[in-house]
């Protein structure tokens, strides 16, 4: 058989001619060059993305021995009663054992920001278990203890103000495990209207190699690999008992059904074309009249505790006679996780946004992913020629990357600033980071001189984040699920801006003795932004009697609101672990401003005297029964990703995300090519 010189590649059927020793010199480096063209071409749009690590957290699910261990989430029941401006919620969720071993399972999913979660039930083999809120790690023991004994335990924890984790041990062969919690939230109108959100799934975290990451390790199915057989039914119901009339029932992420729509008695259900849940379920509404009424409730409580609640709503826009000179730093998140449709939206809302800025205005835009890039070193005039620029280079960004949010504003916090100047910080992202305290730290100590405006986007927005940042900027949190209500978010941002403020904001109670105050000073309120109500809590004693007085300086004037006190309510009991709640909330606030735990006894206190979850307790239920003695199999249940993200935000093994090698890389990596294409050149021949 003749021998065959020069290399046969599997494409071709017929061997290459033999190359000159020139030829196999211009074959390496015409390798060379290929290669890395091929490199440039995946480069990202920041030089240093490669130096941000992967996001280690979040997983993809990994199909094990079919039917061996799983406990899949078969059906969630969600039950809503509104009441003025108070949402009680009964969630039900239903779970299988469908393997064949006992296991342990655990879910990791969302709740509202605003949730205060006091009571929560197990139902299993016909019987009924109450859980009892205790002290972390105490529960965590008994769960343990229960776990080894062979009984069957539930144990729900904090892992995030809207971030929760359910641990249930010894789920035998068949059984089916019912969870029930229930939660009150407050529902607090804008401009007149009103929208509650109930989460459906936790997207995935970032976080950076070697910080402490609390946020659980979660299971996410591929893209596109939730079956319609494996999808569990999702079912939800509101009903309203207002004082006033329900109109306008808008349902922006779902199909609903709407029944007595202008009456008092107002019902709302999921249609079942829309029963899905991979993304937020939103409704709006209205109550009869164009505002508001303002109001203040009260609650006369058994044990000699009486709790308050005054939402105040702020004067109808005027047009202020002057406007200092603003600028505006929009900071956006185009890391891997708004890869696709979130930044898509972004692109969206930012066209919106910068499209209608004024011409006295200046500006400057900041894109992070694992690095930033800012559009210009100092802030530029909104003339037409630099607003086409801006959106511009938004346009040709792509989604990739860590999601390094803190550095990109320690690079915002580090810009000057003239004392004239009203600045508004824009941050856009879905808020799947793991470093919430320390972005809120950093907002207070280095934003205080501007006001903070969150921009959500994505349909299963991480609103801890969101809410965080514009809590502890001073602004107002949005979310855009979708970039066709982009515009809308950004029309509203601009109003509230445009109009003016109520500033030297104070508030007084006459012959009404109240103490334990949220906010704890009456003459430190913050500045009040149109179409936004203030809300005040705390407690009351003595006799029910008086009234509010709200002062505060407008852009016409003086400005005075009076609210005279009612009568207690009865059924305004939720008033109780709302106020701790928000007590909560305040002293987390200030723990995470401290870098420390250093309320973590004051937390605890309140967590077990008012039965709430929080980041120190937890809710725990024993069964006393001993079910078997077979040891029980840890399985981390999958979650769907939500609507409109992709795999990239997972840090999928494989995934194209980009990557830049260090400059000095260039170089060897080149020489490596050509040494490898002349190797293989000299072996074959050529």
């Amino acid at each position: 058989m003749r021998r065959v010189r020069g290399p046969v590649f599997p494409l071709f059927r017929h061997p290459l001619p033999p190359l000159s020793r020139g030829g196999r010199v211009l074959v390496a480096v015409l390798f060379a060059i290929w290669a890395f063209a091929i490199s440039v071409a995946w480069t990202p749009a920041f030089a240093d993305d490669a130096q941000a690590p992967q996001a280690e957290g979040p997983y993809f699910a990994v199909a094990g021995e079919a039917g061996v261990d799983a406990l899949p989430l078969k059906a969630t029941q969600v039950e809503v009663r509104i009441a003025g401006a108070i949402a009680d919620v009964t969630v039900t969720q239903r779970y299988r054992n469908e393997g064949r071993r006992p296991i342990a399972a655990r879910y990791v999913f969302p709740g509202s920001t605003r949730a205060a979660v006091h009571a929560m039930q197990v139902r299993l083999g016909g019987r009924v278990l109450h859980a009892q809120i205790e002290e972390k790690q105490r529960a965590r023991i008994r769960h343990d203890a229960a776990r080894r004994e062979g009984k069957t335990s539930a144990l729900l924890e904090q892992a995030r103000p809207n971030v929760f984790t359910m641990n249930v041990a010894n789920i035998q062969p068949g059984d089916d495990v019912q969870v029930e919690l229930r939660y009150t939230e407050l529902v607090l109108p804008t401009e007149g209207r009103y929208e509650f959100v109930f989460p459906t799934v936790a997207g995935p975290r970032y976080h950076r190699a070697g910080e402490g990451n609390t946020f659980p390790a979660t299971a996410h199915l591929k893209e596109g690999k939730e079956s319609e057989a494996s999808r569990p039914a999702f079912a939800l119901r509101v009903h309203f008992a207002s004082p006033l009339p329900v109109s306008e029932l808008r349902s922006p992420s779902h199909g609903i059904e709407v029944a007595g729509e202008g009456t008092a008695q107002a019902e709302v259900e999921l249609n079942d074309a829309g029963a899905r849940n991979d993304r937020d379920f939103i409704l709006g509404y209205r109550l009869a009249g164009e505002r508001t009424a303002t109001g203040l409730s009260l609650f006369q409580g058994e044990d000699g505790e009486n709790f308050f609640l005054a939402v105040v709503e702020p004067p109808k826009a005027i047009a202020p006679a002057q406007i200092n000179p603003r600028e505006y730093v929009f900071v956006v998140d185009i890391s891997g996780s708004m890869h696709g449709q979130p930044l898509a939206t972004a692109k969206t809302l930012l066209r919106n946004l910068i499209g209608k800025l004024r011409p006295g205005d200046t500006f400057n835009v900041l894109l992070f992913s694992g690095s930033s890039q800012m559009l210009d070193a100092a802030p530029v005039p909104a003339t037409r020629q630099n607003i086409e620029r801006a959106v511009a280079v938004i346009d040709q960004a792509r989604g990739g990357g860590s999601t390094e949010i803190v550095p990109a504003l320690k690079r915002i916090a580090a810009l000057p600033k003239a004392a004239d100047v009203a600045r508004s910080v824009i941050v856009v992202t879905d808020g799947y980071v793991t470093v919430e305290n320390e972005v809120f730290a950093l907002i207070r100590r280095n934003l205080g001189n501007s006001n903070v405006f969150a921009f959500g986007i994505g349909s299963a927005v991480n609103r801890h984040l969101i809410e965080g940042i514009a809590r502890a900027g001073q602004g107002e949190p949005f979310i855009v699920t979708r970039p066709e209500l982009a515009a809308a978010q950004a029309e509203r941002l601009r109003k509230m801006i445009d109009s003016p403020v109520l500033t030297n904001l104070r508030a007084r109670f006459e012959g009404l003795d109240v103490y334990d105050l949220e906010p704890a000073s009456l003459n430190a309120l913050p500045d009040v932004l149109a179409g936004r109500p203030v809300l005040i809590q705390g407690k009351w004693r003595g006799e029910p009697r008086g009234q509010l007085v709200l002062e505060g300086q407008a852009a016409t004037g003086a400005h005075v609101d009076v609210v005279p006190v009612a009568a207690p309510d009865a059924q305004a009991g939720a008033l109780r672990q709302l106020w701790a709640r928000s007590r909560i909330q305040q002293l987390s606030d200030q723990e995470a401003l401290e870098g420390g735990s250093g309320q973590r006894e004051a937390i605890t206190a309140l967590g077990l005297r008012y039965s709430l979850l929080t980041q120190y307790t937890s809710f725990i239920a024993v069964d006393q029964i001993v079910r078997g003695s077979e040891a029980a199999v840890p399985v981390d249940q999958p979650l769907p990703l939500p609507q409109g993200v992709g795999n990239l935000a997972v840090g999928e093994v494989g995934a194209a995300v980009p990557s830049t090698p260090e400059p000095g890389a260039w170089l060897s990596l080149l020489v490596v090519l050509a040494l490898v294409g002349a190797a293989l050149a000299k072996r074959s021949n050529w």
